[in-house]
């Protein structure tokens, strides 16, 4: 079952929290179990994702179905009784279910990637707890971005110290996942202008999610805008996000090489519809001499092509995992700047692939594809919205003057 949501888009009603599902989350034992589960939630989630996206449906079923599964935790450490699967997997899974609903791929981006920077900025202490907590099924949304800032790094949400908690002020935009949280991490800067994740219940008072996220593509990420009207937060879950970029970590890749595969999955989505429009309902053309549209060789070509660049990107994405990996396991200047590398030709290979598969479609498909009743522009109105998270022409300049002038790229969220 899906939900509906109550208030209109744009309607600025607050939504109210949402109930946690009954029970612990399962823990997953290992990669193997990872993929295996996420491909039977991509078979469960791909039949009603048309019409979540056509008529903006809530996933709350299929929310709880996910986040219990234990792929909400699989890059919880070891040591904190997590499964802590490799990047390469982690990545796979993301594009294993965004292949079958890209807003529900791009939910656990920014959950995962903040689980990521409690292992590497929290002390003992706040790690086994909030840790405990994700293994428990807590969901993360986010309350990162602002809206009217110049830049995507320039924050004017603040804190300011109460004891035993902190006091949050501010408003934020883009906040994917917000609405059906158990818990927001909010962006916020301390005294010195340093950068916190303050991670507030969503039901905290003054905590405010409204439901107006009207873009044209990923319709059901259950974004929109975060305002905090002196928000409180126990110092137990304020987590020091600044040191994950004061210093080489992996935390700018990992939150990267999950925007990578939700645009592989994408990419593979497009690619499959189609085929399956060439070899169901469109019509040879009429010079073409041949019965089946299928047979054109200018569509087989076309098609092989597309399959080819998007299995290139799938490979790019696996060496990326593993580069991330090593330096998840090692972090230094030189690991750490090789896996943002590596991840940037990721995310250009499967921006790229995710448009051209989701523009050639109709091309490939006819006319016929674009009626209405097929939904099919989901999957270009996807690509076009999510790539847009940072843009690609500046990752060909990173990696160029990286490889040509041996400069690292910067340390942040966006690289």
């Amino acid at each position: 079952m899906t939900v509906q949501p109550k208030h209109p888009v744009g309607s600025g009603e607050p939504v109210p929290p949402v109930e946690r599902p009954e029970g612990k989350a399962y823990i997953i034992k290992d990669d193997a179990e990872a993929i295996a589960i996420a491909h039977d939630l991509a078979a469960q989630f791909r039949p009603g994702a048309s019409e979540r996206d056509r008529e903006r449906i809530w996933p709350k079923d299929e929310l709880d179905a996910f986040s219990q599964s234990g792929l909400w935790s699989i890059n919880v450490p070891k040591a904190y009784g997590g499964p802590e699967v490799s990047y390469v997997t982690l990545s796979r899974v993301i594009a294993i279910i965004s292949e079958a609903d890209p807003s529900l791929g791009q939910l656990p981006q920014n959950h995962l990637g903040i689980v990521a920077a409690i292992r590497t900025v929290s002390d003992e202490e706040q790690k086994r707890q909030l840790f405990a907590e994700v293994l428990a099924g807590t969901r993360l949304g986010n309350a990162i971005s602002e809206f009217g800032s110049k830049r995507a790094v320039d924050f004017e949400t603040k804190f300011t110290d109460a004891g035993d908690h902190v006091v949050v002020n501010g408003r934020k935009f883009y906040a994917t996942g917000a609405l059906l949280a158990h818990r927001v991490p909010i962006v916020a800067l301390d005294d010195q202008g340093r950068a916190w994740y303050a991670i507030a219940d969503r039901g905290a008072p003054g905590l405010t999610v409204i439901d107006d996220w009207s873009s044209f593509g990923q319709r059901t990420t259950l974004s929109g805008t975060v305002i905090l009207d002196n928000v409180k937060v126990p110092k137990t879950h304020l987590v020091p996000g600044y040191k994950g970029y004061d210093r080489p970590t992996a935390d700018s890749a990992i939150f990267q090489i999950m925007q990578a595969a939700i645009d592989l999955g994408i990419a593979r989505a497009a690619i499959a519809d189609t085929i399956d429009f060439v070899k169901t309902k469109s019509r040879a053309w009429v010079d073409s001499g041949i019965d089946r549209a299928s047979q054109d060789p200018y569509t087989i070509q076309a098609v092989g092509e597309l399959s080819v660049r998007a299995n290139a990107a799938e490979a790019v994405l696996d060496l990326a995992g593993h580069a991330v990996d090593r330096a998840v396991a090692e972090p230094n200047e030189q690991t750490v700047a090789k896996a943002q590398i590596a991840v940037m030709g990721a995310k250009i290979l499967t921006t790229e692939i995710a448009i051209q598969a989701a523009t050639k479609l109709f091309e490939l498909a006819g006319t016929r594809s674009t009626l209405a009743e097929h939904n099919l522009d989901r999957h270009w109105r996807n690509a076009r919205t999510h790539t847009l998270h940072d843009p690609v022409r500046w990752k060909y300049a990173i990696v160029g003057n990286y490889y040509l002038n041996g400069v690292n790229p910067p340390l942040h969220a966006w690289s």
